[in-house]
């Protein structure tokens, strides 16, 4: 005889019910994908690209054709070597000229200085120092980059005078913590992350079982390394992929492996053993699981439909992540719990007869204290979205990323900064015309510009083209520096062939490629994600309520980023990084991507029991309370073990990364406390049977049963109804 979830999950019955008559086969195949996705781990780096093209952008076009003229510069902001001459020395002494000349042969790049041009303002205000700009290649997918700096600071300082110094400086050597590049690897981070997972699943399950979910989340991780390495030889894939696969991989793998033993222990615990066990835990907790990771892969559909090569390449790189997950939790950890797993459930510290305790009393007090604790958590998360609605969007600030700087780096922002000269200067516009034509006059001069300059140098003249450089006062990514940016536009608009490129004009047009169709974007993915759980939920209300939670959420998490980064309040005391003044352009739309899915996993977990619970007692407090204590040590669980993989993604040196990171984990810790703990609990209290409606015409168009409520006989929270008020 079917049980209830057996009855209402039956496709998802019979697929265990296969599973566990080819127990063989399936552990096989995941075996030879384990194994195959290992070895293609080590080849994968070496397939990854390292594009950062916006195809059809104005910049992107400009910088496209000046590396295609010159091969440097344009994609990437130039190294700057400052000089600091000794007491009695000025920038006229034939040295500097030797030595600028030096960094050019030995690099064979664009140089651009005092020597080469003859305006002084490459020199300071104290006469003594002096820089200039050297544009480099582009990387190239190297995972080791040359070290051009330090080639450019052994060639300047064997001409250079006696007690001179040479620092090379710049927004890439300023983004190097430490003299190095590579910061914690892939396989460190996993580690770290695994580590922390396994602590917590220790004291979740209280035996054994706590490695089974490290290792479905193993096979998930090289299954999906194995993958990409595939789509590598069809499209370029980016290298933000392999960290993804493997930090949110280890995440999702085990929040999703968490739900099906803790179902299946629950349900040995009610007298249920073997095959029997699994497939009732797959009834429901399967199909959970199932929802879920289809959820995940429909944020990530907000990367896949962008025009933007790198982005919509993280986005099936994403997408592939829950997927396999998905696919690994329902086949291979029903056999590992049909054959090993009553061993393995061993010494069995915590037992799964009853709901916990703590959080049926935590359930209950909500209930009772629901006015109050919907407000408290509106109060918060409307707090964070107010403060996420002043978010500015641009690279952090040199000042910010000379604090976890290489030292020479920082010390040459430095004596740029104590000679007078803006750091600006560091993030150039690079201005391509036809060759013969004027130079517009205009542009030395511009507000918002410390220097425009046309070097003479042959190396600045290529294939009928020829190549100015406008100085910026301010750094390109800032609101001043935008500005500059369009006016210096405006002034080409003038030239006939005239572009205007440089990284800097580059990230100004891929916020509006990235967010121009943000909105429409986000309406599609609401919707789908609503009809999607309208299905799961059989629930008008609590679908809806999803979505609009999950974007609070949202919003929250940007509140978070704008707070401890843009505005410093915290970033210093953790990563003794003063405040970026802006939040990296693509971080965002990253961040919505794949918290709007990781997010809603909770959702799901929660009100997919509560639904449950509902359907066996109809009452809405014993739904809330049942569903909530069942659920409630799990999601925490779950959301701190992906708290601690984002943890470990903070620990990568770039600056960028980490912000990332904190918009991950704050996200998600917002979501499994303030959200998921007490706002779903007290919302679902207030709405008492309307969470459980569905009329006829939505059903029918679902293929599920309707779910009719009596209107007449019930307020929204009235006394009138106990499932109402709890």
């Amino acid at each position: 005889m079917n049980t209830g979830a057996e009855a209402r999950s039956p496709a998802i019955t019979r697929f265990s019910r296969f599973v566990l008559r080819h127990k063989l086969a399936v552990t096989l195949s995941w075996l030879v994908l384990f194994l195959a996705g290992g070895a293609a781990t080590g080849r994968l780096s070496g397939h990854l690209s390292h594009d950062f093209s916006f195809p059809n952008a104005a910049g992107d076009k400009a910088n496209h054709a000046i590396l295609t003229a010159y091969g440097t510069g344009a994609s990437a902001y130039p190294l700057v070597p400052v000089v600091v001459l000794p007491d009695g020395t000025t920038a006229d002494d034939p040295a500097v000229k030797r030595a600028f000349k030096a960094a050019a042969v030995i690099t064979r790049m664009r140089v651009v200085s005092y020597p080469s041009t003859g305006d002084h303002r490459f020199v300071g205000a104290d006469g003594r120092t002096v820089f200039g700009l050297i544009f480099t290649p582009p990387a190239r997918g190297a995972s080791t980059p040359p070290d051009y700096g330090g080639q450019i600071t052994r060639a300047m300082s064997s001409v250079l005078p006696a007690g001179a110094t040479v620092h090379v400086t710049g927004i890439s050597e300023l983004s190097t913590v430490d003299g190095t590049g590579s910061g914690s690897s892939v396989l460190t981070e996993t580690l770290i992350g695994g580590v922390g997972a396994l602590v917590v699943l220790a004291f979740v399950f209280g035996s054994l079982l706590a490695l089974v979910p490290l290792l479905v989340a193993s096979v998930s991780i090289l299954t999906t390394f194995l993958i990409v390495l595939a789509l590598t030889h069809v499209s370029d894939v980016s290298f933000i992929v392999q960290f993804l696969v493997a930090l949110i991989g280890l995440g999702v793998a085990i929040d999703y492996s968490l739900l099906l033993v803790t179902r299946w222990r629950e349900e040995r615990a009610h007298g249920y053993s073997g095959d029997e066990a699994v497939h009732r835990a797959m009834a429901s907790a399967g199909r959970a699981v199932l929802f879920s990771g289809v959820t995940v892969a429909i944020g990530l559909i907000a990367l896949v439909v962008l025009p933007v090569p790198f982005m919509r390449s993280v986005g099936y790189g994403g997408m592939l992540v829950p997927l396999v997950s998905v696919l690994v939790t329902l086949t291979l950890l029903p056999v590992l719990l049909a054959t090993v797993g009553h061993r393995m459930d061993w010494p069995r510290v915590r037992r799964e007869e009853s709901a916990g305790r703590a959080w049926r009393a935590w359930a209950g007090g909500v209930v009772r204290a629901r006015w109050l604790a919907a407000a408290g958590a509106l109060l918060v998360l409307g707090g964070l979205a107010v403060a996420g609605s002043d978010i500015k969007l641009g690279d952090a600030h040199s000042d910010a990323l000379a604090r976890s700087a290489r030292p020479s780096a920082a010390a040459g922002l430095a004596d740029l900064t104590r000679a007078g000269i803006p750091s600006g200067v560091l993030t150039p516009i690079e201005v391509l015309i036809p060759a013969g034509t004027q130079p517009p006059s205009t542009l030395d001069g511009l507000p918002g510009t410390y220097a425009a300059v046309a070097p003479s140098d042959p190396a600045w003249s290529q294939a009928a083209t020829r190549l100015l450089v406008v100085l910026p006062g301010d750094e390109a990514s800032s609101d001043a520096g935008k500005a500059t940016i369009t006016r210096v536009r405006d002034v080409l608009h003038e030239v006939p062939g005239a572009q205007a490129g440089g990284l800097g004009v580059l990230e100004e047009d891929a916020e509006n490629v990235l967010y121009g169709p943000f909105p429409l974007l986000l309406a599609l993915i609401g919707l789908i994600t609503f009809v999607l759980l309208t299905r799961a939920f059989r629930s008008v209300l609590l679908a809806f309520k999803a979505v609009v939670l999950n974007l609070l959420s949202l919003a929250a998490s940007y509140g978070v980023l704008v707070l401890v980064w843009q505005n410093g309040h915290g970033s210093h005391a953790i990563w003794g990084v003063p405040a970026t003044g802006a939040i990296t352009f693509w971080v965002p739309l990253m961040g919505f991507a794949f918290l709007y899915g990781l997010s809603m996993d909770y959702e799901v977990f929660i009100l997919a029991r509560m639904r449950e619970e509902y359907d066996r007692t109809a009452d809405t407090r014993t739904a809330i309370v049942e569903g909530l204590g069942r659920t409630g040590r799990l999601v925490t669980s779950a959301a701190l073990i992906l708290f601690l993989a984002f943890v470990s993604l903070a620990t990568a040196p770039d600056t960028d990364i980490k912000i990332l990171a904190t918009g991950l984990g704050a996200g998600i810790l917002l979501d499994a406390t303030v959200v998921r703990s007490l706002l779903v609990p007290a919302t679902v209290s207030l709405f008492g049977r309307w969470n459980w409606w569905l009329p006829g015409w939505a059903a029918r168009l679902l293929r599920v049963p309707a779910v009719p409520v009596d209107t007449t006989s019930m307020s929204i929270a009235g006394p009138a109804s106990r499932t109402a008020v709890g």
